[in-house]
């Protein structure tokens, strides 16, 4: 029986994770969410210190739901291989069901796809900046060499989506048990941030997955010393950074949180594994440092200038971001609960060693992987603007954490409690993946039917120059060379070169009528309209003769 303090907690709590269940079957059949968006309402947030005040699982000789029983006997004779498949299936089914919802390359994408197209056959690499890192071109230059489509670029996103998800859930069972690594991958699928970008040709997921190696081989050395993970740091750490350069905060919050979780002295016990894992590291960067001096007149220039292009009104908005959505912007409903559990495990784990001095393995390691979620929201949101892509190293740290936090919390009841979580994240990932199609995406897909018309229609055999707001997806759906109106003040037109001025009735960054007249310069110009359905409404394009 259920304490007479705690009936009232257990009904809040029933009703509310009823409600949450509820919630994401409706999307996931295709009725609209209760908010605008297609956002899910964050019962669970609720539900869950609801939970913790009812302790169900405290009372002795109360019994798990028989349900929820008889689905622990049954998933116990499903071979443990087969749950992280089911995860990465799920996942290919969820980036090819969005490829039709998101059928345009979007800015960030036709950057390096454009960059990428370049080195196959020399069409301009409209939108590149020397501050990107040439590792998701060097990708997507391979894949369109099988296929030069916009299908070939988006299937290097989900390689890299099924490359995460199995560092995922290799790392946590180390680390906890296979069954529950194979929850943590669902949840890190499920969530609302990470399952946005499945479908898109960017680098942020999978430089995470090469962070949560760099993080697991420190967890190694530390816990067995004789082994020779320190050495393989620095490989996985320089190809992350080619990647993506941003992951440099990431590495300098796992370095701090490295020293401080497990000591300055316990690193140099190992000095001399430590001092070749350092020059290999330095020596691998000596490739980028050259290039960046050359460039930016300093090694660190590229990595700072990559700072200064981020769209931030002052200095730490990207944190005060952060903290605005964390968890739930992050994770989504259930996610932002197991987060919560993982932060909570980590703090505890802080005291502990504060107070007693306990130095145990599993402890030093919740404090390593909780103090270095913390450092790369505090780093990068004072370093750059806020996105959740950019710190979804946090987020699977936490999601790791919180999974273990739920099943030591919970006991002999753990097997059950994390069946059911399972349970509601196989039911969030449909349910996100509409929240996605039908709230997130339809915006930039109703912009880019303007967009991509034009450029079609722009397209040329010869030499040909757009300025344009929008210069990387036009140059990719004409070829053309693009840039913007900003840049095109700074530059002189090529000789030999169609220039075209592209001017949409609603359009960004776009000139005045006396910019216009500077930029056209005296030129004998020709003036068409395109009439395009998107919401950027009808295109003016000036061609200079």
């Amino acid at each position: 029986m259920v304490r007479p303090g705690r009936q009232p907690a257990l009904v809040v709590a029933v009703v509310f994770t009823a409600a949450a269940v509820v919630q994401q079957i409706l999307p996931a059949v295709g009725v609209g969410g209760p908010l605008p968006g297609w956002q899910p309402l964050p019962f669970l947030l609720v539900a869950a210190p609801a939970w913790l005040l009812a302790r169900p699982w405290a009372t002795a000789g109360r019994k798990p739901p028989y349900v929820l029983s008889w689905l622990v006997v049954r998933l116990r004779h499903v071979p443990s291989w087969a749950l992280p498949a089911a995860v990465l299936a799920a996942a290919a089914v969820v980036w090819a069901a969005l490829q039709d919802q998101e059928p345009y390359l979007g800015h960030e994408e036709a950057v390096y796809a454009n960059k990428a197209r370049s080195w196959l056959d020399g069409t301009p690499d409209a939108g590149w900046g020397t501050y990107r890192p040439i590792g998701l071109p060097v990708l997507g230059r391979l894949a369109l060499g099988l296929s030069d489509t916009v299908g070939a670029v988006r299937a290097v996103a989900l390689v890299l989506a099924l490359f995460t998800l199995t560092v995922t859930y290799v790392v946590a069972a180390r680390w906890t048990t296979p069954r529950r690594a194979a929850v943590a991958a669902l949840l890190m699928l499920g969530g609302l941030g990470f399952l946005r970008r499945i479908p898109e040709f960017l680098n942020d997921i999978g430089s995470t997955g090469l962070l949560l190696i760099v993080v697991y081989l420190l967890t190694r050395a530390q816990e067995k010393p004789s082994s020779r993970a320190l050495l393989w740091v620095p490989p996985v750490a320089l190809a992350a950074f080619y990647l993506r350069y941003g992951v440099a905060g990431n590495l300098v919050a796992i370095a701090i949180a490295a020293v401080a979780a497990y000591g300055p002295r316990a690193w140099l016990e190992q000095r001399g594994r430590l001092a070749v894992a350092a020059a290999v590291f330095l020596a691998g960067l000596v490739p980028h440092f050259v290039y960046a001096t050359k460039v930016a007149g300093w090694p660190l220039g590229l990595i700072f200038s990559a700072t200064s292009h981020a769209n931030r009104a002052y200095v730490g908005d990207g944190f005060v971001y952060y903290l605005g959505i964390f968890p739930y912007r992050l994770a989504g409903d259930l996610g932002a609960v197991v987060m919560a559990a993982g932060l909570y495990a980590a703090g505890a784990a802080f005291r502990r060693r504060l107070s007693t001095g306990t130095e145990g393995r599993t402890a030093r390691r919740k404090v390593f992987l909780g103090s270095t979620a913390v450092l790369v929201v505090v780093l990068l949101g004072m370093a750059t603007d806020g996105e959740p892509r950019f710190i979804y190293l946090s987020v699977v740290l936490l999601t790791i954490l919180g999974v273990q936090a739920i099943a030591d919390l919970t006991g002999r009841w753990s097997a059950h409690v994390l069946t059911a979580v399972a349970l509601l994240a196989a039911i969030t990932v449909p349910a996100t993946a509409m929240s996605v199609a039908r709230g997130a995406m339809p915006a930039p897909n109703a912009e880019r039917d303007s967009t991509v018309p034009v450029a079609e229609q722009l397209a040329s055999d010869g030499p040909c120059l757009l300025v344009t707001g929008y210069e990387p997806e036009m140059g990719w759906y004409s070829g053309c060379d693009a840039i913007t109106y900003a840049q095109a003040a700074e530059t002189d037109f090529p000789a030999g070169t169609r220039v075209s001025f592209v001017l949409f009735r609603h359009g960004r960054l776009q000139p005045g009528a006396a910019a216009l007249r500077d930029l056209i310069d005296g030129h004998s110009v020709t003036t068409r309209t395109i009439r395009t359905t998107g919401s950027l409404g009808t295109a003016t394009v000036i061609t200079l003769r």
